[in-house]
């Protein structure tokens, strides 16, 4: 039993591995070598662990050749826009100018209800709400609305406004990030002093998070009202 513990930890870390060196993307975003590769990956891992008789190293090696073949295949797409073409093909357009091309749905094999699902992900309930809609080359649609029926923006309506990076998550249950704080533009100093006025410790807080305005948020490990205020462009280091 401990002999296949130990095969099944070192797999899982190996698989962990595989899939960190292929980049980040959630299983409908893969591209379609990429999908291959995992699910090789993951039939492979599974055969030392069924068999205890396999030898660990049968398993590892054509892991790690695969990972190695997928990481060099990306590498030459990116340097070749033919191959990239090739492997993982090119975005076509299935809506333009509002006229739903027949032909692109039938090379994609889109039946209508495809259609309708993947505008309803986005968002879009009336077909004829759409300009633009592009499918990408993981399957997912991009869609572009007409202008009539896109929200009205700040710019639409003349009114400026400062632009600022989202609140970064500065306290996370109960330990405070100093790269966060860093992010955010808010020293040490700054944040013991607003979780003082607010009669806290830093044991005490579940989230706060904080911009670079000095606007905050804090919710606290008892369920009491969120605490949500304001210090300024509070920009001290120290």
């Amino acid at each position: 039993m401990s002999i296949v513990l130990l095969r099944s930890l070192i797999l899982y870390i190996l698989v962990i591995f595989a899939v960190r060196l292929m980049g980040k993307r959630q299983l409908g975003e893969l591209q379609p070598s990429e999908l291959v590769i995992t699910i090789l990956v993951s039939n492979i891992a599974t055969l030392p662990l069924e068999d205890v008789n396999i030898p660990l190293i049968v398993g590892i090696t054509p892991i790690l050749s695969l990972v190695c073949f997928e990481v060099i295949v990306s590498w030459l797409s990116m340097k070749c826009t033919k191959l990239r073409k090739v492997i993982s093909g090119h975005p076509k357009i299935i809506i333009s100018g509002g006229v739903i091309d027949r032909r692109v749905m039938r090379d994609l094999r889109f039946s209508v209800d495809d259609l309708m699902t993947a505008l309803r992900g986005n968002g879009i309930f009336r077909i004829e709400e759409v300009q633009f809609a592009i499918v990408e080359t993981t399957g997912s649609i991009s869609v572009m609305k007409k202008s009539d029926n896109e929200s009205v923006t700040r710019i639409d309506m003349n009114i400026t406004g400062e632009s600022s990076d989202p609140p970064q998550v500065v306290i996370s249950d109960g330990k405070i990030s100093e790269r966060a704080l860093s992010t955010a533009g808010m020293g040490e100093k700054t944040l013991k002093r607003i979780l003082r006025r607010e009669r806290l410790d830093v044991s005490d807080v579940l989230i706060m998070t904080a911009d670079s305005s000095g606007r905050y948020y804090i919710a606290d490990k008892r369920g009491n009202p969120p605490k949500i205020g304001g210090e300024g462009n509070s920009n001290d280091k120290s």
